[in-house]
């Protein structure tokens, strides 16, 4: 299994920092936001420190990373045009980004048509999609599956379906599925995992899965709230989440931890918890205590 978690990126060593935390978690993948997911601010692609991220990477066999675009891209706005224009035009630059810093992964969220419906929503997704892919670009545009928060785009399977359906290079895209926002849309992740797959697998194949977003739940199935929790501790539970590590298609998946910081060993500030929680998917033995 390629087991990681979100790192930050920030400071002089930049990108060098980023596979430093991971591997301080004992990760052999990772992902990472270009810069802050709230905001437009970032650096010149030659201040990112790539190479030296990437040395330190090959010396520890640490092949795959991901990106994630910031949450202010919002391709399925059609209320507001500059919205939209601004989603267009950093998409274009994250996905040079994504290239340059040697991932050929980027993780979007569908976008939300903020009232205009959800046909008027998945339209203009696809007309941003087919305004940044061209047919030699270098990175896949992976689709998170959402949790229907709001008017969130890509609560369902057929909604992404309608999106490469309307792509002209839809061969770019890919899917980055997220335990929590299917758990929250009304998948039975806890359950019956299986079963999500085949509902996933009437419109694609399970090599479309680019990534897996690994986040236990802190709201009931169905609730659309989206808000993540430590792994065992919300309503899908260890075994379910243990066990989609195991699944043999996801071998060479990266599969990601965004679990919420947390007071660790009695701190009082709170902490990553990526360590922790790594270590015990690997050993496959959920522990209560284990943030005591």
């Amino acid at each position: 299994m390629l087991l990681g978690s979100h790192v930050g990126m920030s400071g002089k060593e930049m990108m060098l920092g980023s596979v430093k935390e991971a591997l301080s978690y004992g990760a052999d993948t990772f992902m990472l936001y270009t810069g802050a997911p709230q905001n437009t601010k970032r650096k010149e692609i030659a201040e990112l420190n790539i190479p030296a991220a990437h040395a330190l990477m090959e010396e520890h066999g640490m092949k795959k990373f991901i990106v994630h675009a910031p949450y202010i891209i919002n391709l399925a706005n059609t209320v507001n045009a500059e919205t939209y224009d601004l989603a267009v035009m950093f998409l274009k630059k994250e996905i040079e980004r994504t290239a340059a810093m040697g991932s050929d992964t980027l993780v979007l969220h569908p976008g939300a048509h903020v009232g205009a419906g959800e046909d008027a929503g998945i339209a203009s997704i696809v007309k941003g999609l087919n305004e940044v892919l061209t047919s030699d670009c270098k990175v896949h545009i992976a689709l998170e599956t959402m949790a229907g928060k709001g008017s969130e785009i890509g609560n369902r399977f057929e909604q992404l379906a309608r999106i490469y359906d309307g792509v002209k290079w839809n061969d770019k895209l890919r899917i980055c599925m997220d335990t929590c926002h299917l758990n929250d849309a009304g998948f039975d992740v806890k359950n019956d995992f299986e079963g999500v797959l085949k509902q996933f697998e009437r419109y694609f194949p399970l090599n479309q899965i680019a990534c897996i977003h690994l986040n236990d739940s802190k709201n009931d199935q169905g609730a659309a709230k989206d808000r993540h929790e430590n792994i065992g501790y919300g309503t899908i539970g260890f075994d379910a989440l243990c066990g989609v590590t195991r699944i043999a298609e996801f071998a060479d998946t990266p599969i990601i931890l965004e679990t919420p910081y947390r007071e660790i060993g009695g701190s009082a500030d709170k902490l990553a918890p990526y360590k922790l929680e790594i270590a015990m998917l690997r050993d496959g033995k959920f522990d209560p205590k284990i943030f005591d």
